[in-house]
């Protein structure tokens, strides 16, 4: 969900490398808290909170595009011990995309957890994209992350989330860790989805397991919240046709949710980057280009 700048670009900044597992003690622990507005000017930046190593730029936007922020985290990656926490927010009639400036790394632990919690809010008539990149969970990682999400009627959210386990691109694929991925998302304050991922101890088993993921070691997950999120079911359904993915979509609750698991994580992604960028386009009125940054 947030971009990570490798070690080496770390180095050449002058910053800190990421810690082992056995080396980090009390961990870093980061925030972001962004507030957009609208007023006169369109939507505007009202409040900015930032803390080490989560750091929240503001690139020109693309032509036709929300005002545009990049979440990067300087540190390389998470291990063990460390925790981010991250609270974005557009207001009443505003409008924002928030977008992972690249991959999320999370390293192997020595047995603590790591910790991500993102809370998402969108006020009536205001539109929250929150696009990330990959979450790549290195061998023996451990990770928890919630995300908590909040639309009243009127507002509009589109947020996703996508998982690899183990570095696929050097064949590399995570044997055993701990993974916990829950999602919460409330209209009006009112929980109407409630989902959780809980993989610990062996993962290979649960990959594999064809009662599982079947041998795939991506998957993908995208929800849009909307008042008409159920019109939108048949364009999510039309954009997927790899016979190579699995692929599912539905309506819970009012809430359009689609998933995905693949064995090639590429494929995965082309297919992830086609379905949001057909989404934005039926649902909010934005170019189906995704912006630059997520493309690098």
């Amino acid at each position: 969900m947030f971009g990570v700048i490798s070690p080496s670009d770390v180095i050449g900044m002058g910053l800190p490398t990421p810690l082992s597992g056995s080396q980090s003690t009390t961990g870093m622990h980061g925030s972001a808290r962004v507030r957009l507005r609208s007023g006169e000017n369109g939507t505007t930046l009202e409040d900015l909170h930032q803390s080490s190593p989560l750091r929240v730029l503001f690139p020109i936007a693309a032509d036709g595009d929300p005002l545009t922020a990049a979440l990067i985290t300087t540190s390389g990656g998470l291990v063990g011990g460390d925790s981010l926490t991250v609270d974005l927010a557009v207001g009443e009639n505003a409008q924002g995309l928030f977008v992972a400036q690249a991959a999320e790394k999370i390293y192997r632990s020595t047995g603590a957890d790591g910790r991500i919690d993102v809370r998402l809010t969108a006020g009536p008539g205001g539109w929250l994209e929150f696009l990330p990149q990959e979450t790549i969970l290195f061998d023996n990682a451990r990770l928890r992350r919630n995300t908590d999400i909040d639309v009243p009627p009127g507002g509009r959210l589109l947020a996703g989330e996508i998982l690899v386990f183990g570095r696929t691109a050097r064949g590399e694929r995570m044997a055993r860790g701990l993974v916990r991925d829950s999602w919460k998302i409330r209209r009006g304050g009112r929980l109407v989805w409630h989902d959780a991922l809980h993989l610990d101890g062996d993962i290979t088993a649960h990959l594999d397991n064809p009662a599982g993921f079947g041998g795939c070691h991506a998957a993908a997950t995208l929800a849009l919240v909307a008042d008409d999120a159920s019109r939108l079911l048949a364009v999510l359904r039309s954009c997927v046709d790899d016979t190579d993915l699995r692929f599912g979509a539905t309506i819970v609750n009012g809430i359009l949710v689609g998933r995905w698991l693949a064995a090639d994580t590429l494929a995965l992604r082309r297919s992830f980057g086609i379905a949001w960028g057909e989404l934005r386009a039926a649902a909010g009125g934005w170019p189906k280009t995704l912006p630059r940054l997520w493309h690098i």
